[in-house]
Formats: C-alpha cells, sequence, structure tokens
C-alpha cells in the first residue's frame, strides 16, 4: 500500500459508508439540542463519554471556531448554536462529503451559519496564519499515520493565545488481538506504536477494508502530548475516559483529551 494519501482515500469511503450505517459519530444533533444550546444550555465530547469542561472554552465574543476532522453534523452545530449571539462563527473540516453533508443539513434546518470545507487535518492550507481562536479536534487522529503535522498546522492556524481541546486514544488499547477482543478475550499481540499498515497481515487489512473500515494507528504518548509541546503549545488541561463495553475499559481509560494554548509561533 503506498503513502498517507491512499490511507486518506480508504479512511474518506469508510467514513462515508458509516453514514449509511448511522454509526454513533454520523448521527446529527436534534432540533432540542440546537435549541437547548441556543438557550445556553450545551455541551460536547471530545471523547466517549466525558463532556468537556465549560470552563476549557474561551470567550465566543467574535471568536472564530475550526472543528477539525469533526464532521457528522454533532460539534460544529451546538457551538454555532452556543455562539450565534455572540457573534462567533464555526468552520467544519472533515475529509468525508457525507459527514460534512450532515453538518449543512442541521445547518440548514436550524438556520445555523456553519461553513463546511473538504479537507486533510494534517494540511490545512485552506487557511491563513492565526485564523482561529478555537480549535476542537476530537478523537480523529488515530486515522492518520503520523499525528505530528496535525499539531504543527493546528498551530500554524491557530491565534497565540488560541485553545487547543484534543481527543485520543490511549495506545495501550492497541496491543490485543482484535479477533479476540471480539470474543471477549483480551490477548496481547502487538508491539507499540500501532499500525494497520504494518502490525496485521495483508489478508487482515483487505477484510477491514472491504467492511468499510477505516485504517487506525496507535500513536505514541510522545507524539500525542509531546507533539502539542513541540508545536508550541502549553498544556493547561487533561482529562481520561474510558467506552464502557469496549474492553479493556474494565480495567482501564483507554481514552485522552487535553486543552492545550498556543504560547509561541514554529520556528
Amino acid at each position: 500500500m503506498e503513502g498517507s494519501g491512499k490511507v486518506q482515500s480508504i479512511n474518506r469511503n469508510a467514513w462515508d459508508r458509516a453514514v449509511d450505517r448511522k454509526s454513533r459519530w454520523t448521527v446529527p444533533v436534534s432540533r432540542e439540542k440546537v435549541a437547548a444550546a441556543r438557550r445556553g444550555s450545551w455541551e460536547i465530547v471530545l471523547t466517549p463519554t466525558k463532556t468537556v469542561p465549560r470552563g476549557w472554552f474561551p470567550d465566543f465574543r467574535d471568536a472564530e471556531i475550526l472543528c477539525l476532522a469533526s464532521g457528522g453534523g454533532q460539534q460544529g452545530p451546538v457551538l454555532a448554536a452556543a455562539g450565534e449571539s455572540a457573534g462567533a462563527k464555526v468552520t467544519v473540516l472533515d475529509i468525508s462529503p457525507r459527514q460534512l453533508a450532515q453538518d449543512r443539513h442541521v445547518a440548514e434546518r436550524e438556520g445555523l451559519k456553519l461553513v463546511t470545507v473538504e479537507g486533510d487535518m494534517q494540511d490545512l492550507s485552506a487557511f491563513s496564519d492565526g485564523m482561529f481562536d478555537l480549535i476542537v479536534h476530537p478523537c480523529s487522529n488515530l486515522f492518520l499515520p503520523d499525528v505530528r503535522p496535525v499539531w504543527r498546522e493546528c498551530a500554524r492556524v491557530l491565534k497565540r493565545g488560541g485553545v487547543l481541546m484534543a481527543g485520543f486514544v490511549n495506545p495501550v488499547l492497541y496491543l490485543f488481538d482484535q479477533t479476540k477482543i471480539d470474543e471477549g478475550v483480551l490477548e496481547v499481540r502487538h508491539k507499540l506504536p500501532y499500525s494497520d499498515l504494518t502490525s496485521i497481515s495483508e489478508a487482515e487489512r483487505a477484510s477491514y477494508i472491504r467492511a468499510g473500515e477505516a485504517l487506525e494507528f496507535g500513536h505514541t504518548l510522545t507524539d500525542q502530548i509531546g507533539g502539542q509541546l513541540d508545536a508550541g503549545f502549553v498544556i493547561t488541561d487533561f482529562f481520561e475516559d474510558r467506552w464502557e463495553g469496549q474492553p479493556p475499559a474494565d480495567y482501564t481509560d483507554t481514552y485522552m483529551a487535553s486543552r492545550a494554548v498556543k504560547v509561541h509561533d514554529l520556528k
């Protein structure tokens, strides 16, 4: 298999197909949630279950907000409704046209101002330097072989003092044999960091692709957390989360979220 372009093509198709399956992360928010957000009662997630603390968010007055790899009609419309009276502007970037269509559907249904951009989370060349005040990046960089370009691009398009809120996967999740997990058995199989390109056989990978599954990559914490620090961020808060029913959630948290502030530009 050749390069990240091929991976992105496979994963774009996988997320388009996920919309047809009504995957949890593709179902748009309801009218009721948008109405509540307009009244000031709202929440979003970066990880499977825990809501993001309200104190993580900057002032929405005239804020430029980027929902990064966040299509599906969920975070973007809620933030657009929540920031509407304050003049906030929300842009959603995603690689999946079908996911972005979910955001446009909600925006049209509810009369929200929302911009959608089809693109790669590691290439934000559609946006100028220092354009955004806030980036909301739910768990999605597991679908890229290299996460560090994402942090560098986030740093470039954020204003100094801008906030990056990111969810990501604890690499421990990828230690185990997925076929055994499906049987309820935790059996260590893989060395870390994990990659669907190198850690499994061609036959297994082909099976995932035929089934419409996205290719995944278990990034080290050095790249997930250290990569943000290297890109010019200071991490100001952090929490862990788990998806009940997804082994090994009975034993440990398998998801994380960080709040980081851009303090200097890349050299």
